[in-house]
């Protein structure tokens, strides 16, 4: 228990986590009216769960936290901007360059082996857990103290606190200082409502990730993806859609246990999505997606860049939105899948905005502008696009894309869709649950929370552990990591 096993991170929806949870938050509960006590405690579980999921590196993040919190103080210490300037840029660069040798080396080397036509052996370098999350929260923390719309905690312990937030530290959300550090020296407090906002987060996370997205990968998107060719245009279409469910499930159900744990300690996390699929345009999408890590880029990636570009007028607006989105396809992974990824939302982004003029006179002189019916074309033709874009990002090989598209032009074989209802009726079921209850109203996620607050205790723990039994009765016998772990 006191190791870290590689092949065994301790994840949220293992049971030794579970256990060791209540443990500790029974605790907790304990040491409120202590805040060194409870901060402390805090601070030490969080790195034993970050130990127990990348091993020896999480004095990596020591390293970061310490690096960043010291150079936030001397910024706030000088008045003069070129000292300034010179620790920001001395930040950024300690920043991204251990990020980017933990991430990038070997794609690196790869490439350039590839350009000379060589062999390349990678090294043997282990990509740490978190690692990019981390270092966005603490850069994020360094701007702010730099652009002066945050003043540097003196207190490293609540920094750390910050940094390591064990709920967050593995895949987000990507959570401010200005937001997080005030709430670190308040007694906390639990209201009926949020407790009843904890549990209801909990149990969707564990269905989103659990009975959803891990059993129809498993089951299902793996096999096609891995092999197209084997399989007809209809089940490859279903394996996107699938896919596309998956990692929204996988990621959001992370997000929502993350925000709901965090709630049963007192801590609000920002919202990381708000129904993505409704999105009627690229930029709306990522309005709703990711929330947390689009704010952050839209904050100090694009703000600047455009600012850079403003004499462009409104190509000022393209380039940064293209810059911005390559960036981020940077960020989510060393392949050039992911940099294809993001300058694919990048060109689509950049294209809707020079070409919205001339497309709502087009839409106004066919008198659909606004109507329902443009709405739904939105939304329809926004999510093939958001799923075009998911099949590139799953794919490792280029090639693997053209197939699965051949396939569907020219195999489709429509008549495959029945028997795949009768074969796989369970994948099939999970696949139009999760979608149909995407598209519900909003507002019955607030009734549900609202319902499930007016349980006595007694119920909402028997909600909780009928919800883990259900999860349990479809958890595969091999942990299925959250997707955003590679990241």
């Amino acid at each position: 228990m006191l190791s870290f096993t590689p092949d065994d991170p301790l994840i949220f929806t293992t049971g030794l986590f579970l256990i060791l949870f209540f443990f500790f938050l029974l605790i907790y509960n304990f040491l409120l009216k202590k805040p060194s006590l409870r901060i402390g405690f805090l601070i030490l579980f969080s790195f034993y769960f970050y130990y127990k999921s990348t091993g020896y590196y999480a004095s990596i993040l020591i390293v970061s936290a310490i690096i960043n919190f010291f150079f936030a103080k001397w910024i706030a210490s000088t008045e003069n901007f070129s000292v300034k300037r010179l620790h920001l840029f001395l930040a950024v660069i300690i920043n991204i360059g251990i990020l980017a040798y933990f991430k990038y080396t070997n794609f690196i080397l790869q490439t350039f082996s590839d350009i000379a036509n060589k062999d390349f052996s990678p090294l043997d370098i282990f990509l740490p857990i978190g690692i990019s999350f981390y270092t966005f929260k603490s850069l994020n923390y360094v701007f702010d103290v730099y652009f002066d719309t945050l003043k540097p905690t003196g207190s490293f312990r609540n920094f750390l606190l910050y940094v390591s937030f064990f709920p967050n530290i593995l895949a987000g959300p990507i959570d401010r200082a200005s937001d997080f550090l005030p709430q670190i020296e308040k007694e906390p407090f639990i209201s009926k409502e949020d407790f009843g906002k904890a549990i209801f987060l909990i149990c969707l996370g564990l269905i989103k990730k659990v009975v959803i997205a891990d059993y129809i990968s498993i089951n299902f998107v793996d096999r096609i993806f891995d092999f197209p060719l084997r399989y007809t245009g209809v089940e490859n279409l279903l394996a996107v859609y699938g896919y596309v469910l998956q990692i929204y499930c996988d990621f959001s159900g992370y997000s929502d246990l993350a925000i709901g744990i965090a709630l049963l300690f007192g801590f609000k996390l920002m919202e990381n999505f708000n129904y993505p699929f409704k999105a009627t345009s690229i930029a709306d999408f990522w309005r709703r997606w990711h929330i947390s890590l689009s704010k952050w880029l839209l904050d100090y990636l694009f703000r600047p860049i455009q600012m850079k570009y403003r004499t462009l007028r409104t190509f000022s607006n393209v380039i940064a939105v293209f810059i911005t989105f390559l960036i981020c396809g940077i960020w989510h992974g060393a392949g050039w899948n992911f940099i294809l990824w993001g300058a694919m939302h990048g060109f689509m982004m950049s294209f809707a905005m020079l070409i919205q003029k001339p497309r709502v006179k087009i839409l106004t002189a066919l008198k659909i502008y606004n109507t329902k019916f443009h709405k739904f074309l939105q939304v329809f033709i926004t999510f093939h696009l958001v799923a075009l874009s998911f099949m590139v990002f799953k794919n490792r090989e280029f090639q693997s894309v053209i197939d699965m598209l051949d396939q569907m032009v020219t195999f489709f074989h429509g008549e495959v869709f029945i028997q795949f209802v009768e074969q796989l009726p369970l994948i099939f079921g999970l696949i139009v649950i999760g979608y149909l209850f995407h598209f519900l109203p909003s507002r019955l996620e607030k009734f549900s929370i609202k319902f499930i607050s007016s349980f006595p205790l007694f119920g909402k723990v028997l909600l909780l552990v009928i919800v883990i039994w259900i999860a349990a009765q479809f958890k595969s016998a091999d942990i299925q990591p959250f997707i955003y772990f590679q990241f």
